[in-house]
């Protein structure tokens, strides 16, 4: 037993490493009712977390894990719907700034099918000024810098836009709108 003041010279710190149990078909899909209940997720990332899961503790039941059977009772059951998680995502990086291009790469990054993230890239496309306009009030660009820069600034600039999905057009407009300046900006260019 150790007192105040003394430390343990196990080697371990004290805590012993804990084995996890090998999965069975029941612990597979209580994983992934474990998962859904925590984090709005998709199919493929629901099927990525159960393929790392078996990776990490094994396979300890007859025949083979059936993953693809336990991600489609869950999203038989309702809990898991691309389709909403897409336009979740999208309405998400849109109010944070982010273009039409960065929401087509983060539903590609999540396994969105096409068809289930097409309503979410229509969402990003309808709010592509107002997307622009806040990335630029963040990064204080544009109409919100506090003076108009150099050249140099307005072309890191005008790469952040790019970098957070927007169109060259729209971040051309706004880079190059005067400090409090907001003519040229609209949604028809």
């Amino acid at each position: 037993m150790q007192g105040r003041g003394q430390v343990d010279q196990g080697g371990d710190g004290g805590r012993r490493e804990r084995r996890s149990r090998p999965l069975n078909q029941a612990a597979l899909q209580e994983l992934a009712f474990g998962y859904v209940a925590r984090f709005a997720t998709s199919r493929a990332k629901l099927s990525t977390y159960l393929k790392r899961k078996l990776r990490e503790r094994g396979w300890d039941d007859a025949g083979e894990p059936e993953v693809a059977a336990v991600v489609e009772k869950v999203v038989g059951l309702g809990f898991v719907d691309d389709a909403a998680f897409a336009g979740m995502k999208a309405a998400s990086l849109t109010r944070r700034g982010y273009g039409k291009g960065r929401v087509r790469m983060a539903l590609a990054a999540s396994g969105i099918a096409p068809e289930d993230g097409s309503d979410a890239l229509d969402l990003a496309e309808g709010q592509q000024v107002a997307a622009a306009l806040r990335f630029a009030e963040r990064k204080r660009i544009g109409p919100y810098a506090a003076v108009q820069g150099d050249m140099s600034a307005r072309q890191k600039a005008l790469a952040a836009m790019l970098r957070a999905g927007h169109p060259m057009d729209l971040a051309r407009r706004i880079v190059a709108a005067a400090p409090g300046s907001f003519d040229g900006i609209d949604a028809d260019g």
